[in-house]
């Protein structure tokens, strides 16, 4: 008897890194996809299924835990619920920084509280951070801040939105990337014990400057930059990450968990204080 086919979420579905990582997780997953945009949506489930898997998609804003709950209700529909690659973010010239804040940061409080809801036994969930979580200076993250996500979720916004306001509005967007996205380090790592108590695993996963449409608009504010001090001079493929994410959501890896995995080309490796700082002046 052939096994069932499990279930996976991937938000940020519609394209570049989530649709990369739903074309390979389909394999042997179905998959329910989210973003904002039906149309993008309708698309990538089109390719699914033309690749010879099987999605469906809710269209949904992550900031909104009523719609999240959606998304999830609708895999427990579909059944088997195993995985959830979440993926969906935006980048400072994308928005404001009370929007990142709260898609990136809060998104990512909503995604993983519904997800522990439902973890049992060889669960995986796998947020997407980013390389700007660790290359501006500590002191600019708000870490105390943090660990207000679990207990008052408005009051993490408005300290982690004030973070973001202290260097001025013209470099708030800029500000609070990486200060949702170290949350999003921190988040992951400190939910891990949380989800082991139900055998359920939770990471995070870094990417350095990769070629998706996000990736291409941030070129000129660091993304490109960054490329100069990697080891491989280049943008990373989309299909290039995919692969980490989707092996990481497997039941592969089943002993890695509390931990944020860096794919960056060889980025971090390539930059001591001058390059950083050297970065940072341009930005």
């Amino acid at each position: 008897m052939a096994k069932a086919k499990q279930t996976a979420i991937i938000t940020g579905g519609a394209r570049g890194m989530g649709l990369a990582t739903a074309l390979i997780m389909a394999a042997d997953h179905h998959l329910v996809l989210t973003d904002v945009d039906e149309q993008a949506l309708a698309d990538a489930v089109q390719r699914v299924e033309a690749a010879g898997g099987t999605a469906e998609y809710v269209v949904a804003d992550i900031t909104d835990r009523t719609q999240v709950d959606a998304v999830f209700a609708a895999a427990a529909k579909a059944g088997g619920l195993r995985a959830v690659v979440h993926a969906a973010g935006v980048s400072p010239h994308m928005t404001t920084a009370e929007k990142i804040i709260d898609i990136n940061a809060v998104g990512t409080v909503h995604i993983t509280d519904a997800a522990h809801s439902v973890a049992g036994e060889g669960f995986a969930l796998v947020n997407v951070a980013s390389i700007a979580a660790i290359m501006v200076p500590r002191f600019l993250i708000p870490t105390r801040a943090f660990r207000y996500a679990a207990t008052d979720i408005d009051k993490f916004r408005r300290k982690l939105v004030s973070a973001s306001l202290r260097g001025g509005r013209k470099m708030s967007a800029a500000q609070s990337y990486p200060i949702s996205k170290a949350f999003v380090v921190w988040f992951s790592a400190d939910q891990s014990a949380r989800f082991g108590a139900k055998g359920a695993r939770i990471l995070s996963v870094s990417p350095g400057s990769f070629d998706t449409a996000m990736g291409q608009l941030e070129a000129k504010g660091g993304a490109g930059k960054l490329t100069e001090f990697a080891a491989l001079k280049r943008f990373g493929k989309p299909e290039e990450i995919g692969e980490l994410l989707a092996f990481c959501a497997s039941d592969k890896p089943g002993y890695l968990t509390g931990i944020d995995i860096l794919c960056d080309g060889g980025t971090k490796a390539g930059m001591g204080l001058k390059e950083k700082i050297e970065l940072a002046r341009q930005a």
